[in-house]
C-alpha cells in the first residue's frame, strides 16, 4: 500500500479478488460484445456485396487497433517517461495557461499522489518522487499522459463519427439524382435527333450565357454563391450523365450514372475514413501551437471553412467551363448537348485532389469538436485551457457551418464533377466484375514475367552461341571446312 498527503492508494496486491474478476469481467464482456458487434456488420456487408463499406469497415479495424496499440505504448512507457528529469525552468515557455511559476515544482511533485485515482498503473509516486530527489520536475506527470491517452481516443472516434455522417448526409442529399437517373432511363432512346441551337439550351443558359460570357470575375462570383443554392441542377446532371457515357462507355446508353457515383463515394469512405501520417503531423503541430495569448485554435478553426468554400466555388466553375467550352465551338448541335470530360480541367490536372482536401478538411473539424469536448469533460468550460468564450463560440458555429456545408454541397458536388475527369474509377464495374479483372490481371502478369525470364535465358543463350561463333570464325577463318566442324560440334 503507498500513499501521500493523507491518501492512500490500494494496489493490486491488496485488492479484494472478487473486485478484481467483477471489473474484468465487465471490461472483457464489453470488449466482445463490440468485437461480435462488428464481426456481424462485416458479415452483413459482404452478404449484401457491399465491399466498398466492407472495406471501410477494414479500415476501422486497423485504426481501433494502431489506437490501441498507442494506448499500450502510453501505458509501458509511463514510467519511462516519467523519470525523464528536466530544469523547472522549461516548464515556463509554451503553456496553454498562464501559471504562478513558483508553484510549477510543488504542482509536479504533487502530482503523483493527488492523481492516484485516474492512474493507469500502480507505482506512479515512486517515478514522481525521482525527480524531486534530483531537484528536477518530470518531463510529463502521470496526470498528463492520461488525459492525453483520452483526447488521442477521443479525436480518433470523433473522426470516424464525423466522416460517416458526412458521407451518409451527402448520399441523403443526392436521392433527388436516383428520380432523375430514373426519368433519363425511361426517355425514348430512338427518337429522332433535332437541331438546336447552343444558346437556347437550359444548361449553356443557366451555367454560360448569363455569368460567363460578359466577365470572368462574374463568371467565379457566380460559381462560388451557386454552391448554397441547387448546386447541382436536373439539366446539370443530365449533361454530365451524358458526357460521361459517351466518354467512357458509348455503347451502354442504359448505364446507371446514379449507382455508379454512390458506389464511388462508398469507396472514398475508406480513405476519408483514415488517420494517415500526414494527418498526426497535423495533430502534432496543432498541439505545439496550444499556447496561451496565441489563440491559435481560432484562426486554423477558418481553415477548413475557407478550403470548402474554394472546392465548392472550383467544382461549380468546372461546370461552368463545360458549358462554355460548348457554348464556344458550336453553334448548332444535332441531338442532345454532349460535354467533353477532361483532367485539364481541375488543379494541377488531378482530380485526386479534391479528396484528399476533403479528408484534411474532415479531419481538422473533428479535431476542433473532438478539443472541445475534452476539454469541456475533462476540465470544464470555465477553464483557462478552454479559451474565452468569444474565442470559443465562433470556433463552434464555424465547425457546425463547415460540416454541413461539406455534407449537403460539396460532397455531392464532389461526388459528379470528378466523374469529368479523362479516366473512369473502378467503381464502374461490380464487385464481381472487379474481383475477375484483377484475378486476369494478375495472371497476365505472371505470364509476363514468366515470358521475360524465358525471353533473358533465349537472350543470354544466343549470345553465348553468338560469342562462340565470332571466336571460331575469328581463330579459324582459313580452313572452311574445319569451321563448319567446329559449328556442328558446338
Amino acid at each position: 500500500m503507498a500513499g501521500g498527503g493523507g491518501e492512500s492508494t490500494i494496489t493490486l496486491e491488496y485488492t479484494p479478488t472478487w473486485i478484481v474478476t467483477v471489473v474484468c469481467t465487465i471490461i472483457v464482456f464489453i470488449s466482445l460484445l463490440f468485437e461480435r458487434v462488428l464481426h456481424w456488420l462485416g458479415k452483413t456487408l459482404k452478404r449484401r456485396n457491399q465491399k466498398p463499406l466492407f472495406d471501410a469497415l477494414q479500415k476501422i479495424k486497423e485504426e481501433l487497433m494502431l489506437l490501441g496499440f498507442i494506448s499500450l505504448l502510453l501505458v509501458v512507457f509511463q514510467g519511462t517517461i516519467q523519470r525523464i528529469c528536466v530544469r523547472e525552468s522549461l516548464m515556463h515557455h509554451l503553456r496553454p495557461c498562464k501559471k504562478d511559476d513558483t508553484a510549477t515544482a510543488a504542482a509536479h511533485f504533487s502530482v503523483g499522489f493527488s492523481g492516484g485515482a485516474r492512474r493507469l498503473l500502480a507505482g506512479g509516486g515512486a517515478d514522481s518522487t525521482h525527480c524531486q530527489r534530483e531537484g528536477k520536475v518530470p518531463l510529463l506527470s502521470l496526470e498528463a499522459i492520461h488525459e492525453l491517452h483520452i483526447f488521442i481516443f477521443v479525436l480518433a472516434v470523433t473522426h470516424v463519427v464525423l466522416s460517416l455522417i458526412t458521407v451518409v448526409l451527402g448520399i441523403v442529399q443526392m436521392r433527388n439524382w436516383r428520380v432523375w437517373e430514373d426519368s433519363v432511363q425511361e426517355e425514348n432512346a430512338n427518337a429522332p435527333p433535332k437541331i438546336t441551337h447552343v444558346q437556347k439550351l437550359e444548361f449553356v443558359k443557366k451555367r454560360y450565357k448569363g455569368f460567363g460570357k460578359f466577365s470572368f470575375i462574374l463568371s467565379w462570383m457566380h460559381s462560388f454563391f451557386k454552391q448554397f443554392y441547387g448546386s447541382v441542377t436536373e439539366t446539370d446532371y443530365t449533361t454530365m450523365r451524358r458526357g460521361f457515357i459517351m466518354t467512357h462507355c458509348k455503347g451502354n446508353k442504359k448505364f446507371n450514372f446514379y449507382q455508379y457515383m454512390i458506389r464511388v463515394l462508398e469507396a472514398d469512405f475508406k480513405k476519408v475514413v483514415g488517420i494517415s501520417w500526414q494527418l498526426w503531423i497535423f495533430v502534432m503541430i496543432f498541439l505545439l501551437l496550444n499556447v496561451e495569448g496565441w489563440h491559435a485554435y481560432f484562426w486554423i478553426s477558418f481553415i477548413p471553412l475557407v478550403l470548402l468554400l474554394a472546392i465548392g466555388t472550383k467544382l461549380e466553375h468546372i461546370i461552368t467551363q463545360l458549358a462554355q467550352e460548348v457554348a464556344e465551338k458550336h453553334s448548332a448541335i444535332e441531338g442532345d448537348l454532349v460535354v467533353t470530360p477532361s483532367d485539364h480541367l481541375f488543379w494541377f490536372h488531378r482530380p485526386q485532389i479534391v479528396i484528399f482536401l476533403i479528408h484534411f478538411i474532415l479531419f481538422q473539424n473533428a479535431f476542433e469538436i473532438a478539443y472541445f469536448f475534452w476539454i469541456l469533460t475533462t476540465y470544464s468550460f470555465n477553464s483557462c485551457i478552454m479559451g474565452q468564450v468569444g474565442f470559443i463560440v465562433p470556433r463552434l458555429v464555424i465547425s457546425v457551418l463547415s460540416q454541413l456545408l461539406c455534407s449537403y454541397s460539396t460532397l455531392p458536388l464532389y461526388a459528379i464533377v470528378t466523374q469529368m475527369g479523362s479516366f473512369f474509377n473502378k467503381a464502374i464495374f461490380d464487385a464481381n466484375v472487379q474481383a475477375g479483372i484483377l484475378d486476369w490481371a494478375r495472371g497476365a502478369k505472371k505470364n509476363k514475367k514468366t515470358r521475360i525470364v524465358t525471353g533473358e535465358n533465349a537472350s543470354r543463350n544466343e549470345s553465348a552461341e553468338g560469342i562462340l561463333l565470332h571466336n571460331i570464325v575469328v581463330e579459324d577463318e582459313p580452313a572452311v571446312g574445319g569451321r563448319k566442324a567446329e559449328i556442328t560440334r558446338a
